[in-house]
């Protein structure tokens, strides 16, 4: 049975599931969808058009589904979508999407949103993403499945992270991040792969190799970067991993690649 504490405000015309837990002074727009065994802790507002998935869970002063930050938004009815099993701590803030940039901000399934993170409009975020501490993502961001941030990185806009890529701490990160890529600093320049985090995900020791192989052919300092894709490319064909980084530098991107320091 839904559980709504008498200090909270729902709108009569929000969409509930039956075992849904909203806390003291929450607040729910109209638009809004909760699914089974969400979870509003307490002080938690839920705006615009804003649907979140199963057993999620929301902690106080979380503001989320509001208009989105951008000067040119103006009032269309942009969505806001999170998936299902996702935490989202104190003073998160996640806002719904554009008319330029397809009408949807996304969330995927398992995803972890810490103390004021930022989630900015039109951003998709795969699954099993983490976003440490006022970790911040400009809009259009594009992050795949099992990226992790650490504290503090803030990401500039259109920005692409591939899977498995791992976000150092109070990185600035404005160019896109090869998948299974660890990158550091202001601003952000790759470091290598992601190594403890690929061992962590049950990579074997041979996976890990190949992309290692891939990775020092790829940003080797001889003849151009496309014609060294291109080689690593051929070379490993029908290697999931290495055709995975291939792809996404080979696709159509608005923001550069984040290379090595030379």
């Amino acid at each position: 049975m839904t559980s709504i504490h008498p200090t909270a405000i729902v709108d009569p015309k929000a969409e509930l599931a039956a075992s849904v837990k909203v806390g003291p002074y929450s607040i729910i727009g109209p638009d809004v969808k909760l699914g089974d065994d969400v979870v509003l802790h307490s002080h938690v507002v839920l705006a615009g058009r804003t649907t979140i998935g199963a057993r999620t869970q929301i902690y106080p002063f979380a503001s989320i589904g509001q208009p989105p930050q951008d000067l040119k938004y103006r009032g269309e009815p942009s969505t806001l979508e999170i998936g299902t099993d996702t935490l989202i701590r104190e003073y998160v803030t996640m806002n719904a999407g554009t008319e330029g940039g397809g009408m949807v901000t996304r969330v995927g399934n398992n995803c972890t949103f810490l103390a004021s993170a930022h989630v900015g409009h039109d951003c998709i975020i795969g699954d099993n993403v983490i976003l440490s501490n006022t970790t911040l993502l400009a809009g259009h961001c594009r992050v795949a499945d099992f990226v992790i941030f650490g504290g503090a990185a803030a990401v500039h806009q259109f920005v692409r992270v591939g899977k498995h890529a791992f976000i150092g701490g109070a990185s600035a990160v404005e160019s896109d991040v090869i998948p299974f890529g660890l990158v550091v600093g202001n601003r952000a320049h790759l470091m290598g792969l992601n190594l403890v985090g690929l061992k962590r995900r049950g990579f074997s020791r041979e996976q890990i190799n190949a992309m290692r192989d891939a990775y020092g052919q790829i940003f080797s300092e001889e003849g151009a970067l496309r014609d060294r894709v291109a080689a690593v490319g051929e070379r490993f064909a029908g290697n999931a991993e290495v055709t995975e980084i291939v792809d996404f530098i080979q696709s159509d991107a608005d923001r550069p690649l984040c290379l090595p320091r030379k």
